[in-house]
């Protein structure tokens, strides 16, 4: 494995079998912790309430890569998944990166394994890769340019009309982008286990009971149900819609985390969570939400579990996402 953990470290001290006392005001601990060894949370939309109340700055993949890349803080914990993780590593070699619980993954990014993706980018060498920051450090090392969802449309804008793309990982990601862009883009076969759920058939049993409701979805999801959206875009997109639009409901066609922060900016507004095709909570991201406010606490208490990088690849890694956040930065895009 490229990515090497503390695992160790964490053994011997002997903390993930700890029980916490009851009384300890995790709030407060964070804070406190926060000062103390000059931290800065980061944690994505998706993380739970708690997790959100407590962080520094919450946002999408591109407010958080740009906000990794600014920061002057000694010790970065990323509530998020690995991949974020590791994007803010590759930002900060010089800084500490935590991630509360290792197992924290993607099942986009798990989607494109590294030595397949580059078989298939040989069979394809006249092609410019574009990546979604959904994915590994070997796939963004093995990439021209790294995108988001807020800014995939300006990076596909970017490229030459005549210049042949292969779009990576996310095939529903990539297709949308076709649309929007008139593009051809070869696409990788990937998929998010959250977005892929969704029930057409039970959103649309939804827009019966709220006729007035919007449907807003996130381009990660199937396009039987982005045909039916009244309104695709990332994370940020969503909440700053769901902010600014006069609709007062709205069915929400993305991970449930996201409500928090549209529920706290809108309190006059519904915001109803759009169902799987079953009956789990599958809506949910199960890596996601293994970041817990106890997990939390105790990573920022032991510094530990670590993100550590072999340098070659954080190099090779970190000149699609430089090529990412200046196409950003000139579009005048934030997260």
């Amino acid at each position: 494995m490229n990515i090497q953990t503390a695992m160790a470290g964490l053994q011997q001290k002997g903390f993930l079998d700890l029980e916490l006392d009851a009384e300890l005001d995790l709030f407060a601990e964070i804070e406190r912790l926060k000062k103390e060894k000059n931290t800065i949370l980061l944690a994505h939309y998706y993380q739970e309430p708690d997790i959100q109340d407590v962080a520094d700055y919450i946002g999408d993949s591109l407010g958080l890569a740009q906000k990794a890349r600014e920061t002057n803080a000694d010790i970065i914990v990323f509530a998020g998944v690995h991949f974020m993780a590791e994007t803010a590593k590759i930002l900060n070699p010089g800084k500490k990166v935590l991630l509360p619980d290792l197992k924290a993954g993607c099942s986009l990014a798990d989607s494109a394994p590294a030595p397949l993706f580059r078989a298939f980018k040989e069979k394809h060498p006249d092609h410019l890769v574009v990546s979604y920051i959904n994915c590994t450090a070997d796939i963004k090392a093995l990439s021209d340019i790294i995108c988001t969802s807020s800014n995939a449309e300006k990076i596909i804008e970017s490229i030459p009309a005549d210049q042949p793309i292969i779009f990576a990982p996310d095939k529903n990601l990539g297709a949308w982008l076709n649309k929007k862009t008139g593009r051809n883009m070869l696409l990788w076969n990937g998929a998010c286990m959250v977005h892929e759920i969704f029930s057409l058939e039970k959103i649309t049993k939804l827009k019966i009971r709220h006729p007035r409701a919007k449907v807003i979805a996130h381009p990660e999801c199937e396009d039987a149900v982005l045909a039916v959206a009244d309104y695709i875009g990332s994370t940020t997109q969503l909440l700053k819609y769901s902010q600014t639009d006069s609709a007062t409901e709205y069915i929400v066609a993305t991970e449930t985390g996201i409500l928090h922060q549209m529920q706290l900016s809108s309190p006059e507004k519904t915001f109803i969570p759009a169902p799987p095709n079953n009956n789990c909570a599958c809506n949910d991201c199960p890596h996601m939400k293994l970041n817990t406010l106890e997990k939390l606490y105790l990573c920022m208490q032991y510094e530990q579990p670590e993100i550590l990088m072999d340098e070659d690849l954080r190099l090779a890694a970190k000149k699609p996402i430089d090529r990412m956040l200046e196409i950003s930065k000139a579009a005048g895009l934030i997260g």
